[in-house]
């Protein structure tokens, strides 16, 4: 014990370069456990961009595929789904919901989505959050209303009552667009950090509308042409959509509605679980998400380099210290034992401080972070993970601090008290 008082009392005497050294430590010590927890919820939170749906639904291709322009709205569909295929399976007595999806057009670089009134009650995210409107209603019978995302409102600067003409197909800049049946803001939701930020959302019949003038993708011309008013009073039941999303009355029944999906005789169709689709996706991404662990632990190593170097650095000018600790009686085991403890304590202070930092810096930016990329950063102890890390750090740091401490047992109390030129 009187030794780690003695390490104690020698590093406040040299209280400066300590303290800056066990800064040091703190930076890379919150860094590494920043990534650790940012990692760690960002698996979560990209396995909860949906949440509470059971299968996706929509025409046979690739699981990544179906999952990346259903819930990403990233790339496109093979093929679209009849809507005589969907109304089969969302009547099922298994299916508790359905939410049809109907992609193609987009709006100034950001995707437009046809839906209808079961996506806003059903439709979850995160730890089963549901969306919320910042503003506004959900889009109702008039089928030339448009619900934005929050990136959308924000970025274009829209708001309630604003109008809008949306564009055919999903490039940025488009050459045709259908501006002869402007929508109107009716909401904005509020922000989630999904893709739901980035799309506008707009009934099937306005899907519809927009199209139901067109010919094998070619917009008709005079007389052909149907007005907005017109198409108010037409049948906009579609006639297909792209994918569907099924919430079921059982967990149970599952992979027996999935295995009734994709053997349908209808047509060819791919149901699969948003869960385990996410989890392939995600170990697509996996090398990045290590790389960034592995930058982070060299960050952690820079620290104790520092502190090897600044311990071995005050050896010369401690070395009269250390031979009077000789004279009066300390062994050369206890000079060793000191600088081990000092590397212990200056390691125990920077992962404390580091840990310290972590808390206020998840407490300060826990809203935005939420609000502004999805991902959730709870207060919470550390896990058992982090603190193998922390132990890690200390372990290293007491291995290093042998370094200097077997540099200094082998110092001679005679070299200690002569004078050197």
């Amino acid at each position: 014990m009187y030794l780690l008082r003695l390490a104690l009392a020698s590093l406040a005497n040299r209280r400066f370069t300590a303290f800056l050294t066990a800064f040091a430590i703190a930076l890379s010590v919150c860094l590494l456990l920043a990534v650790e927890r940012v990692r760690t919820e960002a698996r979560a939170s990209f396995a909860s961009t949906i949440s509470g749906t059971d299968l996706i639904v929509g025409a046979r291709s690739g699981s990544v595929n179906l999952l990346l322009y259903s819930v990403f709205r990233i790339g496109n569909a093979t093929n679209n789904i009849r809507w005589d295929s969907f109304e089969h399976f969302a009547n099922s007595k298994q299916v508790k919901w359905a939410i049809p999806i109907s992609l193609g057009d987009s709006h100034r670089g950001y995707r437009v989505m046809g839906t209808n009134e079961s996506y806003f009650e059903h439709y979850q995210y995160g730890r089963q959050q549901h969306l919320e409107l910042a503003d506004g209603r959900p889009f109702a019978t008039d089928p030339f209303e448009v619900v934005l995302g929050a990136e959308v409102a924000d970025a274009l600067h829209y708001k309630l009552g604003d109008k809008l003409v949306l564009a055919h197909g999903v490039a940025t800049v488009s050459l045709v667009k259908h501006d002869d049946k402007p929508f109107t803001v009716v909401g904005i939701l509020k922000r989630t950090g999904t893709p739901v930020d980035r799309t506008l959302h707009i009934s099937l019949g306005g899907m519809e509308a927009i199209h139901i003038d067109w010919h094998n993708g070619v917009p008709a011309q005079g007389a052909g042409r149907i007005s907005a008013d017109q198409a108010r009073n037409m049948d906009l039941t579609p006639t297909a959509i792209t994918a569907f999303m099924l919430g079921l009355n059982s967990k149970i029944a599952t992979f027996a509605v999935q295995r009734d999906i994709n053997g349908f005789r209808g047509e060819p169709m791919l149901a699969i679980l948003p869960g385990v689709a996410l989890q392939e996706l995600w170990s697509l991404m996996g090398t990045a998400e290590k790389a960034l662990f592995v930058i982070s632990l060299f960050v952690v190593l820079t620290g104790l380099i520092g502190m090897l170097t600044a311990i071995l650095t005050s050896l010369n000018e401690r070395r009269r210290e250390m031979a009077i600790l000789r004279s009066v009686g300390a062994r050369p085991w206890h000079i060793a034992s000191l600088l081990v403890l000092e590397a212990f304590a200056l390691a125990l202070g920077g992962s404390v401080c580091g840990l310290a930092l972590l808390y206020i810096g998840i407490a300060s930016a826990q809203g935005y972070v939420q609000a502004n990329y999805g991902l959730y950063l709870p207060l919470s102890l550390p896990s058992t993970y982090e603190w193998t890390l922390l132990a890690g750090i200390l372990g290293a740091a007491v291995l290093m601090g042998t370094v200097p401490a077997w540099r200094a047992y082998r110092q001679s109390l005679a070299d200690g008290l002569s004078i050197r030129l």
